[in-house]
């Protein structure tokens, strides 16, 4: 049974940062490619970054680009998603999601999901 943990989120001003983290147990994370996806309220689900098995393939959507940073580390079974210059708008609830061999945006490409933890920016 593959399980995927979120912690990190939290209220955070306009301009801050956070780090989220997702820990992956069950099964050998480094055979899996990792993504984060979010969720406003009233909204669909929408994908934030990927990465792929080897760490070197990177993807993020265009609302996130050079603000956030999706990264990867095999011995600790934890993604990350680094968040600066946080915005109102990126308030939701993020969750992050495995998928196996090929890194995806796609939300139902991807097999196991996390709970999701919460992201609040205030203005």
């Amino acid at each position: 049974q593959v399980q995927l943990v979120e912690s990190g989120g939290g209220l955070v001003q306009a301009g801050g940062s956070l780090r989220l983290s997702c820990v992956v147990s069950g099964r050998t994370f480094s055979s899996y490619a990792m993504g984060w996806f979010r969720q406003a309220p009233g909204a669909e689900r929408e994908f934030v970054a990927a990465i792929s098995r080897s760490g070197a393939f990177l993807n993020y959507a265009d609302s996130v680009k050079g603000r956030f940073t999706i990264s990867r580390d095999d011995v600790k079974n934890t993604v990350y998603l680094q968040m600066n210059r946080l915005k109102p708008e990126d308030t939701a609830l993020y969750y992050c999601a495995a998928k196996d061999r090929v890194y995806s945006m796609v939300i139902a490409e991807y097999d196991y999901w996390g709970r999701g933890t919460q992201v609040t920016v205030s203005t």
